[in-house]
């Protein structure tokens, strides 16, 4: 029989060979492991193929302007052209259904807004509503649903009379203005804001330079980001969504001017769709085809150091069926040029 010292000699011997066998695991595992990180940057795993499921889209409807002949050189943080992924997603969005009941939501969006319901039609999609204690006029699409708004300041200049409002203010104004009618989508950026200051000057309005030299503020929304790329519109620091806010306390004439011009996005309806290289896109826009967003101070002929390139979806201000992204690039004296991203053989005619 064996002794009690040589049961406690094999029992430590059991322990031991235990210790080195997990130790061994690990020191295996973690081989293992880092072979299969370094297979993989190797041999990445292909992405899945482009679904294009909206087959071909309609062209970008970028507006009409007359372009200035620069000449484009590359000065980015990075020496180079950034790597872009080979595919990005397009997203469909639902057109409004017209029908009979169009005036009636036009109607009930201006009641709620504080207008009478009374309107003046313009055309056959346009009716314009007049407020119920301002002179503030809205002018509407009923297909459409966007609007715009003007104040008569020669029949009332007092909201000019005030000091603006604060941004986080203003912002909450024009927010609860339009939460009013439900009219606040929830992909409008709370945070993704423009605040202006202007003053008057010859009948209009200019860039002030501080609250206290400023008669009204402007504030410009933006949607959030998709996909995680930001949105640019057809101007850039301009939103679709933009209104003039004054001081004033009264109702009707804490926003004097403003448009309103948001098309809804359906996520649950997406499709990816290959996209050119940044190489691709850098030499089309030395070939001039790209849609100028800003020249800024540039002039004819100037030479534009591009800083920085990068991807974000157009939100175009008018009905288009797909969003869809662009090429931003973004250069000295403000210039701003954008470039279609989907390959040119997936767009129509």
């Amino acid at each position: 029989m064996a002794t009690l010292t040589e049961a406690s000699i094999s029992s430590r011997k059991g322990v031991r060979y235990t210790i080195y066998a997990i130790i061994l695991f690990i020191i295996a595992r973690s081989f293992i492991l880092t072979g299969i990180s370094i297979y993989k940057k190797i041999f990445p795993t292909p992405p899945e193929p482009p679904t294009v499921a909206f087959s071909k889209l309609p062209k970008l409807p970028f507006p009409e302007r007359t372009k200035t002949k620069l000449n484009f050189s590359l000065e980015t943080a990075e020496g180079n052209i950034p790597k872009f992924p080979l595919q990005s997603k397009v997203y469909f969005m639902p057109k409004q259904p017209s029908n009979l009941l169009s005036l009636d939501f036009a109607q009930d969006k201006a009641n709620r807004l504080g207008f009478n319901i009374e309107a003046q039609q313009s055309t056959e999609s346009l009716y314009k509503f007049y407020h119920k204690s301002s002179p503030l006029i809205m002018e509407t699409n009923i297909i459409t649903s966007s609007f715009s708004l003007s104040y008569d300041l020669n029949i009332d200049p007092s909201p000019l009379s005030v000091r603006p409002l604060l941004p986080e203010i203003a912002r909450n104004t024009v927010k609860n203005f339009l939460s009013n009618a439900n009219l606040y989508p929830t992909d409008l950026d709370d945070e993704k804001y423009i605040y202006k200051y202007l003053k008057t000057q010859a009948g209009g309005f200019i860039a002030a330079n501080s609250l206290s030299d400023a008669n009204i503020a402007r504030i410009d929304f933006f949607r959030k980001n998709y996909d995680e790329l930001p949105t640019v519109t057809k101007s850039t620091k301009e939103g679709n969504v933009w209104f003039m806010v004054s001081g004033a306390k009264e109702r009707g004439k804490e926003i004097i001017a403003g448009e309103y011009h948001y098309f809804p996005i359906d996520e649950t309806q997406v499709a990816t769709y290959p996209i050119k290289t940044g190489d691709v896109a850098w030499q089309e826009l030395l070939d001039g085809n790209y849609y100028p967003a800003s020249f800024g101070s540039a002039v004819e002929g100037d030479n534009i150091k591009i800083r920085k390139i990068y991807l974000a979806y157009y939100d175009a201000g008018i009905y288009t069926e797909f969003f869809q992204p662009v090429y931003v690039f973004s250069g000295d004296k403000d210039f701003v040029g954008y470039i279609p991203a989907v390959t040119t053989d997936y767009y129509g005619e």
